[in-house]
C-alpha cells in the first residue's frame, strides 16, 4: 500500500472519536488500570503459579 495512503486511512481513524469520549487520554490512572488489568489478562496466571509455592513447577 501507498505510504500516503496508509497516512490518510491512520489520521481518519484517529479522528473518528470526539476527544471527549476518549477516556484514557483523559484520565491517565484508568489508563494505568487498564494496563494492569491487560497485563494480568496475559500473564498473571504464569506470575501467580510463580509466587505460590503450592503451585507444581511446569
Amino acid at each position: 500500500m501507498d505510504p500516503e495512503r496508509q497516512r490518510e486511512i491512520a489520521r481518519k481513524g484517529g479522528a473518528s472519536v470526539p476527544s471527549e469520549k476518549r477516556s484514557f487520554s483523559q484520565d491517565r490512572s484508568l489508563a494505568a488500570q487498564a494496563g494492569r488489568k491487560g497485563g494480568e489478562a496475559s500473564h498473571g496466571a504464569r506470575n501467580k503459579a510463580a509466587q505460590d509455592p503450592a503451585t507444581p513447577k511446569r
